[in-house]
């Protein structure tokens, strides 16, 4: 058992435990060259910048609902508006709404996602010293089923989702609601991700330790910056 100040450690999902696998563009293009879309390294690098950009411009993934059917539909709707606007840079194509119905059920499923490597090792050790674990993500309900799909499902003891709780990250709000499921006061909980914004400045306006993830040669650029999920093991903060 771990003798650290920290009793809960939260992580990001996508980005931090596991990616795309590929790349987005290069799985919207395994739905869209059926419709007529040029399979192309061209198209697939200009649907990847297309992604890029449009998801630095959509507003936060926060919806005014609480029925789990009218969120669905708000979660739908909201990723259509993504999908949309990228096509809309890079080219649209008959068989639009018929292609989205079908990429975004593909992304609900695991299939199109993979874990980093070192993922199932280090929540495995943190498991074992005593940690609690949980998520605080961007992600949509979606992350459920991708979650038991990759085999995350029994390592966390919270999932906090930004569509769910009304709010997300970097609001201070996201984070509270997460400690209120541990029932712990932010100084008791380490946040680890790989955004700089959304992970570490997020976690840290709001109270608690940050780490930042950065698998990039540029890892050592940041305070608090870790290669790899498995710097966590030696990590000062979980071993005081």
């Amino acid at each position: 058992m771990s003798s650290s100040p920290i009793k809960v450690i939260f992580f990001d999902a996508v980005g931090t435990l596991f990616d795309v696998k590929g790349s987005v563009g290069e799985v919207y293009l395994t739905y869209a060259k059926k419709y007529g879309v040029p399979d192309t390294e061209q198209t697939q690098q200009a649907l990847n910048v297309a992604f890029k950009q449009t998801m630095r411009e959509m507003p936060l993934p926060v919806f005014s609902v609480e029925r789990p059917e009218k969120l669905k539909q708000c979660e739908r709707l909201w990723w259509f508006d993504v999908v949309h606007a990228v096509f809309y840079r890079v080219g649209m194509f008959e068989g639009f709404d018929d292609f989205f119905e079908e990429v975004f059920e593909a992304f609900g499923q695991s299939t199109h996602w993979q874990l980093f490597p070192d993922t199932y090792e280090v929540l495995g050790h943190l498991k074992r010293q005593g940690f609690e674990l949980g998520i605080i993500s961007n992600f949509d309900s979606r992350f459920f089923q991708v979650s038991r799909g990759l085999g995350l499902d029994t390592f966390f003891d919270s999932v906090t989702i930004s569509s769910l709780v009304g709010a997300a990250k970097p609001a201070q709000r996201i984070f509270c609601h997460a400690l209120d499921e541990h029932m712990l006061v932010p100084q008791e909980a380490l946040h680890v991700g790989d955004h700089p914004i959304e992970d570490f400045d997020g976690a840290r306006q709001a109270g608690l330790h940050a780490v930042l993830i950065d698998r990039s040669s540029n890892a050592a650029s940041h305070p608090h910056t870790l290669s790899s999920l498995t710097q966590l093991s030696s990590y000062d903060l979980l071993n005081s």
